[in-house]
């Protein structure tokens, strides 16, 4: 399905997947994992390398998962690091609310960069020529990595063969967020990738079947914004579960109570106490099993 220059080190969902492009001008990563995750991201790349040195890091876009293992694998191969132009303002303050950071409880190390990429612009990555494309969706600086060669989409979390991420702008006030959502995966629609490799989960190519599951979601969404309110902060406690390992149920209503993205996904969406939030979030969690209950604590019952 993928050309032989082309290795994804698919990994769980605490950490995105890492993309080798391997070329005669050496070999490209795109985006680098979670920064818990760091030690294993640069032990899968010592195997994939297999002695080849790293030229370039890029990422398609600036949430945690995607750019925790930068600082890391920056400090093992001094490599030249690329990220969407939209992106540099808040990485150069570092902001931690508009990075989703903090402001999540979740973490990254900072890092610098030596250039960027805007969307229209093409990148030479491994053997190939990639036009970036804006997917301004689940974060509004994206891109995806088009090869009009190969017909290859690296997409991000704009599409993943069951769905795509939480769309963030649309819970911070942005009207247009659903419509972008839309546009992006009419863009991924007009084209007709043969392949695409995710921000999370495996490479496919059945790509006219995950469009239709992307375009099914987003009609709930855009019926009933709440509804992907209630489907974010669900995203988010399993995230947190999957850094923690495991959380007390009797803590988390002073958790909810406590993140700054919940607080304000509840105070705009949902009206709930903390106890009643928590248990909402108990029950619809372990009933999708996504989380078990184990000796008064919650546990993710998915790869991290």
């Amino acid at each position: 399905m993928l050309p032989a220059s082309i290795q994804v080190l698919q990994r769980g969902w605490l950490s995105s997947n890492g993309i080798l492009l391997a070329g005669r001008e050496g070999v490209t990563l795109v985006d680098s994992g979670y920064g818990d995750h760091a030690p294993q991201t640069l032990a899968l790349l010592d195997h994939a390398l297999a002695g080849r040195p790293l030229a370039r890091l890029v990422n398609t876009h600036c949430h945690s998962d995607h750019i925790g293992g930068n600082r890391a694998v920056q400090a093992r191969h001094g490599c030249r690091t690329t990220i969407p132009a939209g992106e540099a303002p808040l990485i150069d303050a570092w902001d931690e609310e508009a990075l989703i950071l903090g402001f999540a409880d979740q973490r990254a190390e900072r890092f610098g960069y030596d250039d960027t990429l805007a969307a229209g612009e093409v990148v030479r990555m491994g053997e190939h020529e990639w036009q970036a494309i804006a997917a301004p969706a689940h974060d509004p600086h994206a891109l995806m990595f088009w090869s009009p060669e190969e017909r290859v989409l690296i997409a991000g979390d704009a599409l993943w063969e069951d769905g795509f991420g939480v769309i963030f702008p649309a819970l911070f006030g942005d009207t247009h967020a659903l419509a972008q959502t839309r546009a992006t995966l009419d863009t991924i629609a007009r084209l007709a990738p043969r392949a695409v490799i995710p921000g999370h989960g495996a490479a496919f190519d059945r790509v006219v079947p995950a469009l239709e599951r992307a375009y099914g979601r987003l009609e709930g969404f855009e019926r009933d914004l709440s509804r992907h309110a209630r489907h974010a902060v669900k995203v988010m406690i399993v995230f947190a579960l999957l850094q923690k390992r495991r959380m007390p149920i009797a803590t988390l209503p002073a958790y909810c109570a406590s993140i700054g993205i919940l607080q304000r996904i509840n105070r705009e969406f949902l009206g709930l106490t903390p106890e009643a939030m928590a248990a909402w979030l108990v029950e619809d969690l372990v009933r999708a099993r996504a989380v078990a209950q184990e000796d008064g604590d919650l546990v993710p019952l998915i790869a991290a």
